[in-house]
């Protein structure tokens, strides 16, 4: 009989990440923008620490490449050289190489973009979104369930005509606003690049 594990196994997943590894890897801001624009580049490009330093510098400042200033680039700059680039490294999320001052994404880097993949201050909670859709769709059927005014007057064909229209609607905005974030990221990188 086939092991769980290998019942579960998915074939040409990129290799496989603990949870915790990456979460402790990626707690802090930077490195998940490192990890970013790596996804973003191609597998065996590799980036100049410079560059890096200017764009998440210009994402922090919310602003161009062209608009950051010699000190923020610098502050970046330092901190991915001396710290996260180095850890990240050792991890094996990147491939550092601080002689030549650029980093190379890793068969792990693939692991770690999936979880990246999580709300951020701008983003609607979705997970939050179908729970109370889900929450709203069963407070309507209690009602309907138990014969109470005026909700006995709705007919199946409107309760699931409106359980699906409220699920399509969702879904295209999920669909939506997972684009958006996609192409401001992609229209980001290059326009700065």
């Amino acid at each position: 009989m086939a092991a769980i594990e290998d019942v579960l196994a998915i074939p040409d997943r990129p290799s496989a990440v603990e949870a915790e590894d990456a979460f402790d890897v990626l707690s802090n801001r930077r490195r998940r923008m490192v990890v970013r624009i790596l996804e973003e580049a191609s597998p065996t490009e590799s980036i100049d620490v410079d560059y890096l330093s200017r764009q998440i510098a210009a994402w922090e400042e919310g602003t161009s490449i062209d608009g950051i200033d010699y000190a923020d680039r610098k502050s970046v700059y330092t901190s991915l050289q001396q710290l996260h680039l180095p850890a990240m490294d050792e991890a094996g999320v990147v491939d550092f190489d601080e002689r030549a001052g650029t980093i190379t994404a890793t068969e792990e880097t693939k692991g770690y973009t999936v979880y990246l993949e999580v709300v951020n201050e701008e983003d609607v909670p979705w997970h939050g979104y179908y729970l109370g859709l889900a929450a709203i769709s069963g407070a309507l059927l209690v009602p309907i369930a138990l014969d109470v005014a005026p909700f006995d007057q709705l007919s199946a064909l409107t309760v699931y005509a409106f359980l699906t229209v409220s699920l399509l609607a969702s879904a295209i905005a999920h669909t939506y606003f997972a684009r958006q974030r996609r192409l401001d990221t992609d229209v980001a990188r290059g326009e700065d690049r």
